[in-house]
């Protein structure tokens, strides 16, 4: 008789072709934030025929979902991103990620009676900038998850996410257009006024902590060469150790900005994307069990270094941490030296080592599912 390891893997790999089906699908279709209702569509797709009870537009976010199978006291969560990025695609491979929890959640399936398990996925969107999660936090999701669990690609394996905390802001400047040649003195240029914030910014990073980040894009700055801009636009981050420093640096950023709209005359708005991402909170025994299961299936961790710095990218499951016992831990892919948010690593995000990683996540995380079954019973 095979054992509950042994079933799950084996629940994988009968599906392995459509896993790796739909991956190809969301690769092929990259929808962004809030947009990504074809993806929310397609995911939960096998988890409907294998007889999961799935929610779509999940507690009124249109682009969520929630599947569940088995009613056992140890409530596992599988979180499956499928955002994509502005410009980029699936550059960071959440296509992979929500196939891999798609086939962790099949895999428990398969012992969840014998396990005493009740097996759940979060269709989660909007991960890049928007804080889909958060916003389902909000709405009461997760509550009473004994454990929340995802893999995400990167250029190599790294078991623990220490993602920096994070806020995202969009940034917008208003001015008055004018005639750039015959009448100047009547302008106030918007986009000058992001001039005066960058190099604010660019001075403020020598006095800042060597934790912090701070980073954005002018996404609009006029129209023509011959019109003073009236309006300019952009989204900025800044990312910080915890939420407490976060707190402390951001305002000191803020103050950038602002010196811009002082120094043109212009107007600023400052306007949240989302609530802030926290730091990870991870759950120490779970990500043992995720160790020892990884390498079991031949997966080697990388050592410290520029390859494994994927595992300081900032995510709103870090909020879910926060809340519930979790774990996020990173699935190599052998994308090097292209690396996550570059074209290149989109075109590692199919294909054979792809497809590994896929399938090696789905099992190890369905395992790690099943030892935390064995350990809570």
């Amino acid at each position: 008789m095979a054992t509950p390891k042994e079933a799950a893997r084996h629940r994988i790999q009968r599906h392995a072709t459509e896993l790796i089906a739909l991956s190809e699908r969301l690769h092929a279709d990259p929808e962004t934030a809030w947009e990504e209702r074809r993806a929310a569509a397609a995911v939960p797709e096998l988890l409907d025929r294998a007889g999961f009870e799935v929610t779509p537009a999940y507690l009124g976010l249109e682009t969520a979902f929630h599947a569940r199978f088995g009613s056992g006291p140890v409530r596992i969560a599988l979180c499956a991103e499928y955002d994509a990025l502005p410009g980029l695609g699936h550059a960071c491979g959440h296509n992979l990620i929500a196939a891999s929890s798609v086939g962790a959640a099949l895999g428990l399936a398969a012992v969840a009676d014998d396990a005493g398990l009740t097996v759940e996925v979060y269709g989660t969107p909007a991960e890049e900038g928007g804080g889909g999660k958060i916003e389902m936090l909000d709405r009461g999701a997760f509550a009473g998850v004994d454990l929340a669990m995802m893999v995400h690609p990167a250029p190599v394996d790294v078991a623990e996410a220490r993602p920096f905390a994070v806020s995202h802001s969009r940034i917008s400047y208003t001015g008055r257009s004018a005639h750039a040649a015959a009448y100047p003195e009547a302008g106030v240029n918007a986009a000058d006024a992001f001039t005066v914030a960058q190099v604010a910014i660019g001075l403020l990073r020598q006095q800042l902590p060597a934790s912090t980040r701070v980073h954005g894009v002018v996404t609009h700055a006029g129209d023509a060469p011959n019109a003073i801009p009236d309006r300019a636009a952009g989204r900025w981050y800044v990312r910080a150790e915890t939420l407490a420093e976060l707190a402390e640096v951001e305002p000191r950023v803020m103050r950038a900005f602002a010196a811009g709209a002082l120094a043109t005359g212009c107007e600023l708005e400052i306007e949240p994307e989302s609530r802030p991402y926290a730091e990870f909170r991870t759950d120490t025994a779970a990500l043992g069990h995720y160790r020892r299961n990884a390498v079991a299936l031949g997966r080697e961790f990388a050592p410290p270094g520029q390859a494994s710095r994927m595992n300081r990218a900032s995510t709103d499951m870090g909020n879910v941490s926060q809340v519930v016992p979790a774990i996020h831990p990173y699935i190599g892919i052998g994308s090097l030296p292209a690396t996550n948010h570059q074209h290149e690593f989109a075109a590692f995000c199919v294909g054979g080592p792809a497809e590994r990683a896929l399938l090696d996540g789905a099992v190890a995380l369905a395992w790690t599912g099943v030892d935390r079954a064995m350990t809570e019973g």
